[in-house]
């Protein structure tokens, strides 16, 4: 790929994703796979006023070795210096930047019970500290080609072929491959925004979502929720960012214990490195009751990740994305949750966003799980949008509005 095409996604990246403003601390977090591009994304960083960038590099390889090599109690402590790390990061507020670009079976055959007992202790220490950051910082996903990924979805191709075609892709879907991709950004955010705003006039009280498929689910929604899609503006400073390069979608956190009915996957689903074909999840009085993938070893999987945390069985959001989204027409099934969860409307189980909370800025984190949001270690997006799908709505007097009709937006 140019070098001039990748610094225009560089610059995107940096300028309407994460949104970097003079002064500010920068974290890039980074597979090995694009060195030469996240050396792009330091250098439009600094450009865009950055004080300090830090690049912190993962290896899903190093993960395995790891989790077989160390013990449980030794994987479970959070040693002193992590923490004071997170500290200071929840003092600091740095623009986090998380390049994607991992194997979506990177981590098949690893010990995922012994690697989730140790999130679970990990956790107790980590998440009061994520609490006291959320929705104050800017934060992007975007995505790069890994080698391994690249040939998962194009076998017929070369390795470095394959990449290069991944690049294509990406960039078409992050719509950074135009002439003005900032501007394309503006004008795709207004239109999310229109039909959020339509959305939330409607006074919905809760959504059914229905598909040939057997899907047939009913979620409670909060009264003081709002829709959102799009750019997001961070607590305390008002900048306003893009969190999810691309997105489609337009979201908002239902009323936790108000969910029933059955829902059927539509697309694989990648967790912790182990990609899971397909399944169903099962909820009554809004938790997961029952959920079965093709295999038990998968099963299980989906078992452990639903208990995680008290939260992990509930639902943290309910998305609308029509199945003419340009990620669906581009053909490609990613096996990677930015970009799949773009592709089809999805419901992610665990943490809900406190941020669509009407006012949400006059709430503590303990009064948005009072209000109805879910709260959990976890948030993890399946999808379940089909050609067929029918999403209604009802208001407060009892009048159904259609919202989706055929896997499209109905207004």
């Amino acid at each position: 790929m140019k070098k001039t095409v990748l610094k225009k996604y560089a610059k995107l990246i940096v300028e309407k994703g994460v949104a970097v403003k003079r002064g500010q601390e920068v974290i890039i977090n980074a597979e090995l796979d694009q060195p030469e591009f996240v050396t792009m994304v330091v250098d439009a960083a600094y450009k865009a006023g950055a004080s300090k960038v830090t690049v912190e590099w993962s290896h899903q390889p190093l993960a395995k070795i790891h989790t077989r090599g160390r013990s449980l109690k030794v994987m479970s402590k959070v040693e002193d210096w992590e923490k004071a790390k997170m500290e200071r990061r929840a003092e600091v507020l740095p623009c986090m930047i998380y390049l994607m670009s991992e194997d979506p079976d990177g981590l098949n055959g690893i010990n995922f019970k012994k690697m989730a007992k140790s999130a679970q202790a990990r956790m107790k220490v980590i998440k009061p500290i994520r609490d006291k950051m959320e929705n104050k910082y800017q934060w992007v996903i975007a995505a790069v080609p890994g080698k391994a990924w690249a040939k998962k979805l194009f076998p017929e191709l070369r390795a470095s072929a394959a990449v290069e075609k991944l690049w294509e892709v990406i960039l078409k879907c992050a719509r950074a491959d135009g002439e003005d991709p900032c501007a394309d950004w503006d004008a795709h955010n207004a239109n999310l925004a229109a039909k959020c705003e339509y959305i939330n006039a409607l006074g919905l009280k809760d959504v059914t979502i229905k598909s040939g498929n057997g899907t047939n689910l009913t979620v409670g929604l909060i009264p003081d929720a709002l829709f959102m899609g799009g750019s997001e503006a961070a607590l305390g400073s008002g900048i306003v960012y893009n969190p999810n390069m691309p997105s489609e979608e337009v979201f908002v956190t239902p009323k936790k214990g108000a969910a029933d009915g059955i829902v059927y996957s539509t697309k694989p689903f990648s967790y912790n490195g182990q990609v899971i074909n397909s399944f169903y999840v099962k909820f009554e009085n809004g938790k997961a009751v029952e959920i079965k993938a093709d295999n038990d070893r998968q099963t299980e999987l989906l078992n452990q990740m639903i208990s995680m945390d008290e939260g992990a069985a509930y639902l943290g959001e309910v998305a609308l994305v029509p199945y003419s989204s340009p990620i669906n027409q581009s053909g490609v099934l990613f096996f990677n949750t930015l970009f799949d969860e773009n592709a089809a409307c999805h419901l992610a189980l665990g943490r809900g966003f406190s941020n669509v909370l009407k006012d949400y800025e006059k709430y503590s984190h303990e009064e948005a799980i009072k209000a109805g949001i879910n709260d959990s270690m976890i948030h993890e997006d399946f999808m379940i949008g089909a050609i067929d799908t029918t999403i209604t709505g009802t208001d407060k007097n009892g009048k159904t509005v259609t919202i989706f009709e055929n896997g499209e937006w109905a207004f």
